[in-house]
């Protein structure tokens, strides 16, 4: 008991004796999990985003001409040769004028004058989840316009390949930032804990001399590298909630943002950052310790 109490005192002591430094590391280190985080959260929920876009994809083939029953079973085979799919749905030209009619609403009356087969036939294909990524449902959908009768294919190309392309930056992005969090983090630490050492080398030479053991001189730069990871990254995801919930109340109600549904990290996840910012913290302190510190 006494040698933890005073290992802690010793922490203490330290952090007197190197405040300033111990503050710009603080902030450091906050600063630098306030980054990785504020773009992971935006990754992540730009991932789950996609996800729900992904449920609702659908392939849109435009036919020239409406096709018999027994064109339609021979279109399902060709369909299904490519890979499986969950769904494929003959839309005739009265359905496709009645769903048209339905999206209009209040406006219906636009149509008065327009006759009832107008616009084309079509076929809804609904590819199967695994068969949901960009390059794939591009193959799908060449093949897909290569179908008898097809004049047009259609899902969405222009916003689906700048979706994709945004998220693949997004991932640059927190690779990037997770980079800095590494660099920054250990390198701030081990820069703070060396000006301790070099401060205290005479005095730590002497503890030795005395019969001080290895872990009663080491523990507390360890201690000290430990807390800056706990305090500096509990800063930092606290910060970024409270970032976030002051987004969520300026920009709530309706809108477009509306769609996005975002959401904060569980519980798991913002402990695993913490916890991943202690051990470079700790990395840091120990690295510089077993360098500069001669005993």
């Amino acid at each position: 008991m006494s040698f933890w109490f005073t290992v802690i005192r010793q922490v203490g002591r330290n952090l007197r004796q190197t405040w300033g430094s111990q503050l710009m590391t603080l902030l450091t280190v906050s600063l630098s999990v306030l980054i990785f985080a504020f773009f992971y959260l935006i990754y992540s929920n730009m991932l789950h985003f996609g996800d729900k876009l992904g449920d609702d994809l659908s392939l849109i083939v435009y036919l020239d001409e409406e096709p018999e029953p027994e064109l339609q079973q021979q279109l399902i085979k060709k369909i299904t040769k490519f890979d499986e799919v969950e769904s494929i749905k003959f839309i005739s030209k009265t359905d496709a004028y009645e769903r048209f009619t339905a999206q209009l609403g209040n406006n219906q009356d636009v149509l008065d004058d327009m006759p009832r087969d107008f616009l084309p036939p079509s076929i809804e294909v609904v590819p199967l989840k695994n068969l949901r990524s960009l390059n794939q449902v591009k193959l799908f959908s060449s093949y897909l316009a290569k179908l008898p009768g097809s004049i047009k294919v259609q899902y969405g190309q222009e916003w689906v390949e700048k979706f994709y392309y945004f998220t693949r930056l997004l991932s640059i992005v927190v690779l990037l930032s997770g980079i800095l969090l590494i660099l920054t983090t250990i390198f701030m630490v081990a820069y703070t804990i060396r000006l301790t050492i070099l401060g205290r080398q005479d005095e730590l030479e002497l503890l030795k001399l005395v019969g001080a053991t290895n872990n009663y001189i080491r523990t507390p730069f360890l201690l000290e590298g430990l807390l800056q990871g706990v305090i500096g990254s509990t800063i930092g995801i606290v910060s970024l909630y409270a970032l976030f919930q002051w987004f969520k109340i300026r920009f709530s109600g309706p809108g477009f943002l509306e769609l996005f549904e975002f959401s904060f990290f569980s519980p798991l996840v913002s402990l695993v950052i913490i916890a991943i910012s202690i051990l470079l913290c700790t990395v840091g302190s120990y690295s510089t310790m077993h360098k500069f510190l001669r005993i």
